[in-house]
């Protein structure tokens, strides 16, 4: 291999791509050839090393020596060149057949020759026979089976209304492999003397066939392998090619690069909204938290103050409750004085009888207040238990949708994180392997049973605020309810009226005495009022007499 003219040129690590491609272009045009050694084969770049190395062993050569880091930027394109033309030029080169052994093709001298493109040979002297008033030949099936070992695409043998015209046309394609083996083609008929030259120079041409590279003098002469080839193809010279190679590969990288550079930008704003987004969720989290302490601090300030109250409600029923106890003491004091100065004066004992009746009185009324007040304090503590078991209910469901109001804006979260994930894996560049689309589907399920998830839950608790919504306005009303009635038993005049249902009227004794202009009204009416009572819880008593007149109970 004659590589000899780019030994003393140097390239950068830009320049690699660039060259490696021209490097790949001279080989599977043939103008660099790979040198043999029998069956052995020998790096032409390595030119210190006549190391012989097998097709596989020079394969791992070229990789390695391509991907070392220490190798300079030109080693390592003219590596990567062979590399790429033994896994590729060299892998679909013909094989020697059993009809013809083929020839390597000699370097290529002038770059700027004008070829037919697509690749295309003409083949001439086809054997043909007069048949029923008209030339016949071989078909171009059987021409493409006997050329089989230069790797033709199609044989298009060229007829006339005079039938078969003994020429056909060899296509072999539009890339390096397809010149490299139409010049294999051109190289196996000269070297066997049947050649374009030949056939120009003989006289008498024979039966064999003759074969060529078909170039710019095939395409401009006259005839009719001219014009199939100007109807079917351009002319076109190797470096034209390489260059029109290098062309688009420049925009393929140009297009690659300004895709990279879109989806980049896309990226880049994916990256702020989703910081941007990430900040809000945190700030919004963090009021969350502020609001949360705040109202657990009222809260906690509410039942301090309930339980003040409820406190200085108990205190004032027990002081009340001593008083009455104290008072009672007295009346029972006073009685046994009275008892006692009875006994000593006779005198006395009509006004001490009346004095009697009216402690008598005071002490009956003295317990009704005591009952009253242990039944007050009864209900009172049941208030208490009441207001707490209805704090705990409202509580635990303060607590329960607290708890959910996290579970959605944590599946929020999730939400958003699985939608910037899903938008970064669809724009990331690259292939879109298996692997990737396997990966986006997962995350497009999740993404979706999410979303699900999240209105099930919006559902479910939008039905929990309303019903929250009405727990807390009949939870006001009886705080309202609660405060009043606080407020009043925290009054500086304490008065306990509870009132039960049966339960006489003094207001009407009272009433009914001052009519009989009786004195001490006010007392007779206590007294009678608890004879009554006291009548009243026994079931045999009847206030009125019932008679019978005429055999009928008459009240």
């Amino acid at each position: 291999m004659d590589h000899s003219s780019d030994e003393d040129t140097e390239i950068s690590d830009s320049e690699i791509d660039d060259y490696e491609g021209k490097i790949y272009a001279r080989l599977m045009s043939g103008d660099l050839k790979l040198n043999k050694n029998g069956e052995n084969y020998i790096c032409p770049f390595c030119s210190s090393k006549k190391k012989n190395y097998s097709k596989s062993s020079l394969v791992q050569h070229a990789s390695g020596v391509s991907a070392a880091p220490n190798r300079e930027a030109k080693e390592k394109a003219v590596h990567r060149a062979l590399f790429k033309y033994l896994k590729n030029g060299l892998a679909k080169s013909p094989e020697p057949g059993s009809h013809a052994t083929p020839v390597e093709p000699q370097p290529l001298q002038n770059r700027d020759e004008k070829f037919v493109w697509p690749w295309m040979g003409v083949l001439v002297n086809v054997p043909t026979e007069w048949k029923d008033g008209r030339q016949i030949g071989e078909s171009g099936n059987r021409l493409k089976e006997q050329l089989s070992h230069f790797c033709p695409l199609r044989v298009i043998p060229l007829w006339t209304f005079r039938g078969h015209t003994g020429n056909a046309i060899v296509e072999f394609g539009k890339d390096w492999n397809g010149f490299r083996n139409a010049r294999t083609f051109e190289s196996h008929f000269a070297a066997g003397g049947f050649g374009k030259k030949d056939w120009i120079g003989k006289k008498n041409q024979g039966s064999e066939l003759y074969g060529w590279l078909a170039r710019a003098e095939d395409y401009n002469s006259p005839g009719i392998i001219a014009d199939h080839l100007r109807k079917n193809g351009d002319l076109k010279s190797v470096n034209d090619l390489a260059k029109e190679g290098a062309r688009k590969n420049d925009r393929l990288v140009a297009n690659l690069a300004n895709q990279i550079e879109v989806k980049n930008r896309y990226l880049q704003e994916l990256e702020c909204k989703y910081s941007e987004t990430t900040a809000s969720l945190e700030k919004m989290m963090g009021q969350r938290e502020q609001l949360l302490q705040s109202y657990n601090e009222e809260i906690s300030k509410m039942q301090q103050l309930a339980r003040r109250h409820s406190q200085k409600i108990i205190d004032e029923n027990q002081k009340l409750r001593s008083d009455l106890e104290a008072k009672m003491n007295d009346l029972d004091v006073r009685s046994k004085q009275l008892d006692e100065i009875a006994a000593k004066s006779d005198y006395d004992r009509r006004s001490l009888e009346q004095e009697k009746q009216k402690n008598a009185i005071k002490s009956s009324h003295l317990k009704l207040a005591t009952l009253e007040q242990q039944k007050a304090d009864e209900n009172v503590l049941k208030l208490v238990e009441e207001q707490k078991r209805e704090k705990h209910a409202a509580l635990k469901k303060i607590l329960m949708l607290e708890q959910q109001l996290d579970a959605k804006q944590k599946l929020e979260l999730e939400i958003q994180q699985l939608k910037g994930k899903l938008k970064v894996m669809e724009h990331m560049p690259g292939d879109e392997d298996s692997a990737s689309k396997n990966k986006i589907n997962e995350l497009s399920e999740a993404l979706q049973e999410k979303i699900d998830e999240l209105d099930g839950m919006e559902s479910l608790n939008q039905t929990l605020v309303i019903k929250e919504s009405k727990s807390n306005i009949e939870l006001q009303e009886a705080r309202k309810e609660l405060e009043n009635g606080l407020l009043d038993l925290s009054g500086g005049q304490t008065h306990i009226g509870i009132k039960r249902m049966g339960e006489l009227d003094l207001k009407a004794f009272s009433k009914a005495c001052q009519k009989e202009r009786t004195e001490n009204a006010e007392v007779t009416a206590a007294f009678l009022c608890s004879k009554w009572e006291a009548e009243i819880k026994n079931p045999d008593w009847h206030p009125f007499r019932v008679v019978t007149i005429d055999g009928k109970e008459m009240v």
